[in-house]
């Protein structure tokens, strides 16, 4: 007799009452048994949702703080090659009196929360495009929580294009009764790029170039008829997290020497 045919029997007896009770019962799984088994069953995959759980928590965690080290240290470079970047360039400012002809200027604005100038390193193409004209801004930050810093390119085409933005000439104390370009603001709008956000400041400085035997002069405001020397960004976020990278001041030197009141001629023709 096969062992299906020999169950079914065995099955029959049991329900004529052929054999005994304990051989009928030895046949199946209890109630007790059966429970128990559901839930050691539910006790583990409770607990291995709560490992996966755990482990996509981790994981999460772990990918926001790799993302922003990330913005960080791209802001720094970002920073770094569009300042050092810088190409010497005038502007053509509008004179103050009627039917003037427009003045030639050097074209850079440093003020301690905005700075304006042409440079080969751009967002949109980095640093290889047309020069492009940069407009830094410091603005408040989101629910006005700390400040962001804005930049708005656009694109260089000569010093017409430069000296759209300046509003003329104007006496200049500082300079002792010189006269500067005075710039329009920079204005945030739909194209401009957020370099830096959530900072609990951000400001910039300007080096002076002095003979050797000078100290270090940092200026807030760059009124010069020449070009600084160098430029410093400062900037701290807003909350603080040692976990992270920083967004910490910036130096960048700037390498240039050229002076719009000089004409360069190749010296090989």
């Amino acid at each position: 007799m096969t062992a299906p045919a020999g169950k079914a029997h065995r099955l029959k007896a049991c329900a004529t009452g052929a054999v005994g009770l304990k051989a009928c019962a030895t046949s199946g799984v209890t109630l007790i048994e059966l429970l128990i088994a559901i839930s050691l069953l539910s006790l583990l995959s409770v607990g291995m949702l709560m490992a996966l759980r755990v482990g996509l928590n981790a994981l999460e965690k772990a990918n926001s703080k790799l993302m922003a080290n990330r913005r960080a240290v791209s802001t720094q470079r970002i920073l770094e090659s569009q300042i050092a970047g810088l190409i010497p360039v005038g502007a053509d400012c509008p004179a103050n009196l009627p039917g003037g002809r427009p003045i030639r200027v050097l074209f850079f604005e440093g003020q301690p929360q905005s700075m304006r100038f042409v440079s080969a390193y751009s967002l949109e193409e980095a640093a290889r495009g047309y020069p492009r004209i940069l407009e830094f801004q410091v603005i408040p930050g989101e629910q006005d929580r700390g400040v962001r810093l804005i930049v708005n390119e656009t694109l260089y085409s000569g010093p017409l294009s430069a000296g759209a933005s300046c509003l003329g000439l104007f006496p200049d104390p500082v300079q002792g009764g010189g006269i500067a370009p005075r710039f329009r603001p920079v204005e945030p709008g739909p194209h401009s790029f957020v370099l830096a956000d959530r900072l609990a400041f951000c400001r910039f400085f300007y080096k002076e170039k002095l003979p050797p035997l000078l100290p270090e002069s940092w200026l807030p405001e760059w009124r010069r008829s020449r070009w600084p020397e160098a430029v410093r960004v400062e900037m701290a976020p807003l909350e603080p997290d040692p976990s992270r990278v920083p967004l910490a001041t910036l130096t960048v030197p700037i390498y240039v020497n050229k002076r719009l009141d000089v004409r360069y001629t190749d010296s090989s023709n």
